[in-house]
């Protein structure tokens, strides 16, 4: 029952408001020593979840490199090579990236974009480039649904098309939570019935962007 100083180590922590990490290694070390071990065995079981999750830490990789590349001006290059190609327009452009991102999706390459990865440093700046080649300067507040409109498309793309994937967690939660209720069905069957869905997805968001890239233009050029 003293390993339990654990948990109320995160409640106090949590509650005066000290840094989230620094409570989470606290109440790790006070359940570790209420529960008999030795400090040096704490650092080990922490090394020990580090080494066999290590994987984990590779996210963090990701943060500086996009930094750096953005410091190196990417967002600016690709913003200035879509100003330079004037017969490309918003509405194509996100239709062909939410036809790569759902394509990359089916088949379980989900980290190979996203928000962070892709969205934010090229996407994005490539819409706004776009539209900048045939209006000039955007105000604010179309920048900003430009920006969204790109992450919106990474997240349909991401949404409608993981599930074709068949050794995705999402068609295993759905077997799962269907054989409790005593339905039986084989993943491969949820996969392949997910296949129409993502074309209806991908057909309706599509004329949506045209739709989005023809009102904006229409609103700036007044």
């Amino acid at each position: 029952m003293l390993s339990l100083l654990g948990v109320a180590t995160v409640v106090v922590g949590f509650a005066v408001g000290l840094n989230p990490l620094l409570v989470v290694v606290g109440a790790a070390f006070v359940a570790g020593l209420a529960a008999g071990l030795s400090p040096v065995e704490v650092l080990a079981a922490f090394g020990k979840a580090f080494n066999e999750n290590r994987y984990i830490s590779v996210a963090f990789l990701t943060l500086p490199m996009i930094g750096v590349v953005e410091r190196a001006g990417i967002q600016e290059q690709a913003r200035s090579l879509m100003q330079r190609l004037r017969g490309v327009s918003v509405g194509p452009l996100l239709v062909v990236y939410l036809l790569f991102r759902q394509g990359t999706a089916a088949l379980g390459l989900i980290s190979i974009a996203g928000h962070a990865q892709s969205i934010r440093p090229i996407i994005a700046p490539m819409a706004e480039g776009a539209i900048e080649a045939h209006v000039g300067p955007l105000d604010r507040t179309t920048r900003q649904d430009v920006r969204a409109t790109a992450a919106a498309t990474d997240n349909i793309g991401v949404f409608f098309g993981e599930d074709i994937f068949v050794a995705m967690g999402s068609i295993l939660l759905m077997v799962g939570f269907l054989a409790t209720a005593g339905i039986t069905i084989d993943p491969i069957h949820l996969s392949l019935w997910s296949i129409p869905t993502a074309i209806a997805a991908f057909a309706i968001h599509a004329v949506r962007l045209l739709l989005f890239d023809r009102r904006t233009r229409r609103r700036l050029a007044r």
